[in-house]
């Protein structure tokens, strides 16, 4: 089904979308690597905005911060600048190195949840599953008030967030050794039941409905665990992108917000050109996040419009056809060219953290670098 607004003018130009973007980090102990259970002291030590832009997580070695609503890429740089200088700052004061780094690269002892009701309901829900080692994603908020609107590139989105998530791919490591997957992330989340792909929606009551259904099956508890890789904000008029690993280095975090944003933009004019997405099968959906969280951009991504594997470069650059026009109408263009060219030279996360293992053979050289990278404006 195509999208059908009520009338042609309840859609008005959509003109620059605004976008924000939320931030997990890990928490670790400088000497051992191991996640420390300090959230609750850096939350604390926080002043001023980075407070009032700072979130609780479900670990104690945790903490989410979270940008203001940005018009240009500049002024989301210079909040996630702000925030990691902050977040790193308290880190400090409670004996820990503040790193963005996808999943728990050592181990993490203490994995009880924090003191409040939805957390302990949902480790009686969901067993050892909920106490998991911890892992850090980056999520990217789209302004897209129209929530029908909003739905429908959900769907078109199916297509493209498996490239997404290769440029996002950071945490290869676990338990002290390589994984063989340049996103481990990816493979842990796949354990909890509303994690995964975005299912192909008909409309936003079909969406609402599926949601009602799965709460009562009890696979959700509320309406806020949804966790598909992109879908409708339930607290925001944003479409939330969330399939990617936290970004170590912050102009990978912009680079992929960007992206993000151009993706919807692109999107949404499809939409209301009358093009309806694909209904490509979800285990072909769920096989293209597979292999982009394996391979990263080091290898071959499947596409899911022409069918078979590719280079994932070669994705890359269809991904950039894709949202130029929208790019340089935001003004990004010239940034986003550049960031693909360091990405192409140095490599993701994952490839810059098995380089580091690689030329030291030792862990620690590896969070050293991270904890650098998080650091660095």
């Amino acid at each position: 089904m195509a999208y059908r607004p009520t009338t042609v003018d309840t859609v008005p130009d959509l003109g620059i979308l605004t976008l924000g973007v939320e931030e997990e980090y890990l928490l670790l102990d400088p000497e051992s690597g191991r996640n420390l259970p300090v959230a609750d002291k850096v939350l604390t030590a926080l002043r001023g905005s980075a407070r009032d832009q700072s979130r609780q997580e479900f670990r104690h070695s945790m903490v989410e911060m979270v940008t203001p609503v940005c018009a240009d890429l500049a002024e989301l740089r210079g909040h996630l600048v702000a925030l990691r200088r902050s977040a790193g700052e308290a880190a400090a004061a409670a004996g820990a190195r503040l790193v963005a780094v996808g999943a728990t690269p050592v181990a993490e002892p203490h994995r009880t949840v924090p003191d409040k009701p939805r957390y302990h309901a949902m480790s009686r829900r969901y067993g050892p599953v909920a106490h998991d080692p911890a892992v850090c994603g980056c999520h990217v908020h789209v302004g897209l008030p129209d929530r029908e609107l909003a739905v429908q590139v959900c769907n078109h989105l199916r297509g493209w967030l498996p490239v997404v998530q290769a440029i996002t791919t950071n945490s290869p490591l676990h338990d002290g050794q390589d994984t063989g997957h340049a996103s481990w992330r990816s493979m842990q989340l796949e354990r909890w039941p509303s994690i995964g792909p975005t299912p192909y929606f008909d409309s936003a009551a079909d969406y609402d409905r599926t949601v009602d259904e799965l709460i009562a099956a009890g696979i959700m508890l509320d309406a806020a665990m949804v966790y598909w890789y992109a879908r409708p904000s339930s607290a925001y008029p944003t479409v939330e992108v969330r399939v990617g690993d936290v970004c170590s280095d912050v102009d990978d975090a912009v680079l992929v917000a960007a992206l993000v944003r151009a993706l919807v933009a692109s999107l949404a004019d499809d939409v209301r050109a009358g093009v309806t997405a694909p209904r490509t099968r979800d285990c072909l959906v769920a096989a293209a996040h597979w292999r982009a969280a394996h391979d990263g951009l080091d290898g071959e991504l499947i596409d899911l419009r022409a069918g078979g594997t590719r280079p994932a470069w070669t994705m890359v650059d269809d991904l950039m056809a894709k949202v130029a026009p929208a790019l340089l109408r935001h003004g990004d263009l010239g940034y986003v060219l550049a960031q693909l060219a360091r990405l192409r030279r140095d490599g993701t996360g994952a490839t810059r953290q098995r380089e580091v293992l690689a030329r030291t053979g030792d862990l620690r050289a590896v969070i050293d670098d991270l904890a650098a990278r998080t650091a660095a404006d």
